[in-house]
């Protein structure tokens, strides 16, 4: 295993560009790394930028690399990011990444990483200017595909979306209001020096000022919040919810929802929650038991019925389904690298099987969301 927090961020990046796995998987394995709030930093950073970042690699190179030399490419970029975003000092940003290539055994690449990111020192005002008169992908770091559909779709507001898309994303929390009121809870992080506002829409949302490690977050552990974009905890009330309710939650990972529904309402009959990746599953039910709450999860592709159906109707059924996430790039950057045009055309199909097949799950006269 890489030591160098670095080499593991490289490591990381290289999967992705192999297409192998989400970032959040990708990072789930070295969440308990001491140095991992930098590495997740490294890794979010330089997926945001990474259509800027590997134009100016391109800039820097002689020749290309080749294809296997993944992991070096990803650790140039992780090193551009560095000197171009963030406010490591230039010269332990150089020293640990060209040190880093021993830890991913591509000592060859030593010279080669000590020398792009020295001249991208060197040549950092006449790069900025080929990167001002590059394409609006590349300046604005998305993929080509992308910014030509929204150009399409959205010309008036085009760099408008981009930028949104760049944004860092808010640390947005969701109060359990079975256990406080969202005032007492903002209360209590005012006590603790911790600046926070209430969410707009929702009224157990809340925005911390600064972000910090989730394990960090007052009473994270013992269950008195979570953390859930405001808009998505807008859903458990449009669900009009009431006791003795059976409910379905469809693609249900990582279990925002499930959770939100259930400190909604505690008397509901039956709850399952469905997700096809057995890991994604796993996230679920240490969310549910962090929380003190319990629903029957079950391991299926919820559009074959036959696979988990007892046939049983349900009063609500939620259907979050697979999407192609452009529209929440800021919180998943890695959307950038691993989306293709192709997948969002395929994700249409898996859409509207999972629709035509689990209207088939819902009583007459229940909701469909």
């Amino acid at each position: 295993m890489a030591s160098n927090s670095r080499a593991i961020a490289a490591k990381i990046l290289g999967s992705l560009l192999k297409k192998q796995g989400s970032l959040s998987n990708q990072l789930d394995p070295f969440r308990d790394e001491a140095e991992f709030q930098f590495i997740q930093e490294l890794c979010f950073g330089t997926c945001r930028w990474f259509h800027q970042l590997d134009f100016l690699l391109q800039e820097l190179l002689s020749k290309p690399l080749k294809s296997k030399d993944r992991d070096v490419r990803a650790l140039m970029l992780i090193g551009l990011y560095q000197l171009k975003f963030m406010r490591v000092p230039d010269h332990a940003a150089i020293n640990e990444t060209v040190s880093a290539t021993s830890d991913l055994k591509q000592r060859w690449a030593r010279g080669l990483v000590n020398a792009v990111l020295r001249n991208f020192q060197r040549q950092a005002d006449t790069l900025q200017a080929k990167l001002d008169s590059a394409s609006l992908a590349s300046r604005a770091s998305h993929p080509d595909w992308l910014v030509e559909a929204v150009a399409t779709d959205w010309p008036d507001q085009l760099e408008d979306i981009l930028d949104a898309s760049n944004a860092r994303p808010p640390l947005t929390l969701r109060v359990n209001l079975a256990r406080q009121s969202r005032e007492q809870y903002l209360q209590k992080l005012s006590s603790l020096g911790i600046q926070a506002t209430p969410g707009l829409l929702a009224n157990s949302a809340i925005y911390l000022s600064e972000p910090m490690p989730v394990h960090n977050i007052p009473g994270f552990a013992e269950g008195e919040l979570s953390v859930q974009d405001e808009a998505s905890q807008l859903v458990a009330g449009t669900l009009r919810l009431e006791p003795g309710l059976q409910l379905l939650d469809a693609c249900a990972a990582p279990g925002g929802k499930t959770s939100h529904i259930l400190e909604s309402e505690h008397s509901l009959t039956r709850l399952v929650a469905i997700d096809k990746e057995k890991s994604r599953l796993f996230r679920i039910e240490e969310n549910l038991q962090r929380l003190k709450l319990a629903a029957k999860l079950v391991c299926a592709d919820a559009a074959v019925l036959a696979s988990w159906w007892d046939g049983e109707g349900f009063d609500r059924v939620l259907l979050d389904a697979p999407c192609s996430a452009t529209g929440v790039i800021r919180r998943h950057p890695d959307i950038k690298l691993l989306r293709t045009p192709e997948q969002v055309t395929e994700l249409l199909a898996t859409q509207q099987q999972l629709l035509r097949n689990l209207w088939q799950c819902l009583k007459p006269g229940g909701l469909f969301l």
